[in-house]
């Protein structure tokens, strides 16, 4: 089976938010890879996000909320509902403030993948790697083959 196909059938037969997410997070790692891999909700109307996912529940873990900061992060990824990609853990840092454990856990690039429904971005896909790992090439599978993927998760996974 494909990757594709192994994802749909796990979504398939997920009966939880967990199996849902967990079958996108293996899709998103056998098209492009990840050391840490998460999905957060936007609640815009709170200015919350929440993590309902994580692979890393140790360092990164699915409880609570926090502000949307109004940041060049929030304009690329809320304001135009395109992907935000950064490739040095310097240029992580300039809009997120938990960078020293991002480096910490080896990852020095990432990409936030939005997920919009009905016009609104509701979600992002962040995928985490090593320092220059998301290049144009990848970030290309990720916008063109996860982007569905993910918003069939999100969709699916807000039933549960």
């Amino acid at each position: 089976m494909t990757p594709t196909e192994t994802f749909t059938q796990a979504l398939s037969q997920a009966k939880t938010e967990a199996a849902v997410y967990e079958a996108l997070c293996t899709l998103g790692k056998e098209l492009v890879g990840a050391k840490l891999f998460t999905v957060m909700t936007a609640d815009m109307d709170a200015m919350l996000a929440r993590r309902v996912f994580t692979d890393d529940a140790e360092n990164y873990p699915t409880s609570g909320t926090k502000p949307v900061e109004l940041n060049s992060w929030f304009d690329v990824v809320h304001g135009r509902h395109e992907s935000f990609v950064a490739n040095t853990l310097d240029d992580i840092s300039q809009v997120f403030g938990d960078w020293e454990l991002i480096g910490q856990l080896g990852c020095g690039s990432v990409v936030n993948l939005p997920v919009v429904i009905g016009g609104k971005m509701v979600a992002t896909v962040n995928m985490l790697h090593e320092a220059g790992y998301y290049t144009p090439d990848r970030v290309a599978v990720i916008e063109g083959q996860l982007t569905l993927p993910a918003t069939a998760a999100v969709s699916i996974a807000s039933n549960f």
